[in-house]
């Protein structure tokens, strides 16, 4: 099959360069990297190791992006009866025919050395009393492969480590409370380097920019697309959104994976963040139970609770829906106090805050936006099709994950793919090049409003959420066009991440309304079935003319 659609015209264009004024100030560096977790620190320090000096540009604090709330672990393969091609086949497995084995071979071959990378940099995981590490399983793994720290607190022990060994590296500067706005190129195409504005805090004001001779993405995700979502304020797309502008390829946006078991706080909860009930809870032996106290997942797959994340997901939708619920409940009452409160010290924390207690109580759970299983488009090696530019971690889209993310491999791959970014950089790097101005298309001189966001967020949720449809997708579409219409002329954060977010809509809606099949957490209720006529990549461009152009591509 051959599909190539323009699916953005004149009523929904997309900038080809945010509204900014000119830079007032310069940094250089021979690397840039933007983002600061797992993926874009491992990436600075392995530029570091060739020798080369780096900037860290991060949203808000280091220590602010989803890396610290990562619960789960980090999958691997320590366990002697355990293979990396077992790894492979239950990654394989989740990706539903998407996955590229190349990656994926990558992935599970070099994830243990990366680990114990990680583990001689500091980063201290749980461990038994004989000092090996302790080994758990979450869904769609065969295998007890998962390591933790502080029980359900990897993500803030991973990120303390790598936060340490940044700081204890005076080739590494660090640029705090900066948005990314544009890549910068050189006449011959290559990334020359970033645009930024620093936020209030930091040590220079206003717009600014990197000089680089590569840049490399690592800023995360795009949950807070969705009103409802377990990923932080600052994931908003912004990297999807740079290299969208800057002419890198996107692929795979409509495979959104949402989290079964966010914590379900209420009907008047506010829109954003939502605690995450992290799957190592199911692992340990947690139950999910509809309303009539039923574990519904029993009969409906082989691994009932520890299915896939698409399937347990789309069998609670089901469930609310039948019984027009707002949540199902989880069940870890069995699993007695005193290892609830060792295993999951933080869940239990947040939870009693919100009133409700794992010990004693049922805990009310739904699905979320979680993680973006697609992303920029890159090689083996990181790198997109721009010329410099690198991306790893979320923002990145490596293979992996194909059409649905198996559970902790994501902090896995911000390891193995920040180290092979660190190879590529250490090879040979050109020199320093000079940026040029690019045509922005006449459409650089406006941002969306800001006044939109929580309109789009909600749009999202209802069209492209879990359950999606040509109908509901059509309407999603159309609200995005009236959106963006909502222009401004103000160049300030809440209106270039705003802009952000409406163009990776654009991008994720699009892609989801051409593919008509179900397939991993990609769920069409008009086309129930996966199709082997859809077994390939939607792979998303913008046209000089700023529409957004969708091709197929077959595996």
């Amino acid at each position: 099959m051959d599909v190539q659609r323009r699916t953005a015209g004149a009523g929904n264009t997309i900038p080809r360069r945010l509204l900014t004024a000119s830079p007032g100030w310069t940094v250089t560096a021979d690397v840039c990297v933007i983002g600061s977790g797992v993926a874009g620190l491992c990436a600075a320090l392995h530029a570091r190791e060739a020798g080369l000096s780096v900037v860290v540009v991060t949203k808000v604090n280091i220590d602010d992006g989803s890396t610290r709330w990562a619960q789960g672990g980090i999958a691997a393969v320590l366990d002697p009866l355990d293979t990396p091609a077992a790894h492979a086949r239950d990654t394989l497995v989740a990706g539903v025919g998407l996955c590229d084995p190349a990656a994926v071979d990558v992935l599970t071959r070099e994830g243990p050395a990366r680990l114990h990378e990680l583990i001689a940099a500091g980063a201290e995981f749980d461990r038994h009393s004989d000092g090996s590490l302790m080994l758990t399983r979450e869904g769609g793994h065969h295998a007890n492969r998962i390591v933790h720290a502080g029980g359900d607190a990897t993500g803030a022990e991973v990120q303390r480590a790598l936060h340490a060994a940044i700081h204890r590296d005076d080739g590494i500067r660090l640029i705090e409370h900066a948005l990314v706005l544009d890549l910068l190129t050189g006449a011959d195409g290559r990334a020359a380097g970033v645009s930024l504005h620093v936020l209030g805090e930091g040590s220079e004001d206003g717009v600014g920019a990197v000089l680089a001779r590569a840049v490399v993405l690592a800023t995360g995700g795009l949950g807070q697309v969705f009103a409802s979502t377990t990923n932080p304020a600052v994931s908003t797309g912004d990297g999807v959104a740079l290299a969208l502008r800057a002419g890198a390829v996107v692929t795979d946006l409509e495979f959104v994976q949402f989290h079964p078991t966010a914590l379900y706080l209420g009907a008047n909860a506010p829109a954003g963040q939502q605690p995450l009930v992290s799957e190592a809870m199911r692992g340990e032996g947690a139950y999910l139970r509809n309303g009539a106290g039923e574990r519904f997942m029993v009969g409906r797959h082989e691994l009932a609770e520890l299915a896939p994340r698409d399937v347990v997901a789309k069998n609670i939708t089901r469930e609310m829906l039948s019984a027009g619920a707002e949540h199902v409940w989880l069940d870890a009452r069995h699993l007695g106090a005193d290892f609830l409160e060792h295993r999951f010290p933080s869940i239990l924390a947040r939870a009693r805050q919100a009133g409700i207690d794992p010990v004693t109580d049922l805990v009310p759970v739904a699905p979320a936006a979680h993680y973006a299983s697609g992303g920029v488009r890159t090689d083996l090696r990181g790198r997109t099709s721009v010329p410099g530019l690198y991306a790893c971690g979320e923002v990145a889209c490596t293979g992996v994950h194909g059409a649905n993310r198996l559970a902790s491999n994501s902090l896995l791959e911000g390891l193995v793919f920040a180290g092979r970014i660190g190879a590529d950089l250490a090879r040979d790097l050109p020199p320093q090049a000079e940026p040029v101005d690019v045509d922005g298309n006449g459409l650089e001189h406006y941002v969306v409003s800001s006044t939109v966001r929580e309109d789009l967020q909600h749009a999202m949720v209802r069209g492209a959420g879990v359950l999606r449809s040509a109908a509901s997708l059509r309407s999603t579409s159309d609200a995005l066009v009236q959106l963006g219409g909502k222009r401004s002329i103000d160049p300030r954060p809440v209106n270039w991440e705003v802009t952000n977010l409406h163009t990776v809509a654009t991008a994720l809606v699009a892609a989801a309304s051409m593919r008509e099949e179900t397939r991993g957490c990609h769920w069409r209720e008009d086309f129930p079935d996966a199709s082997d006529e859809w077994r390939g990549h939607l792979l998303a461009a913008i046209a000089p003319d700023g529409a957004l152009t969708e091709t197929y591509e077959a595996m």
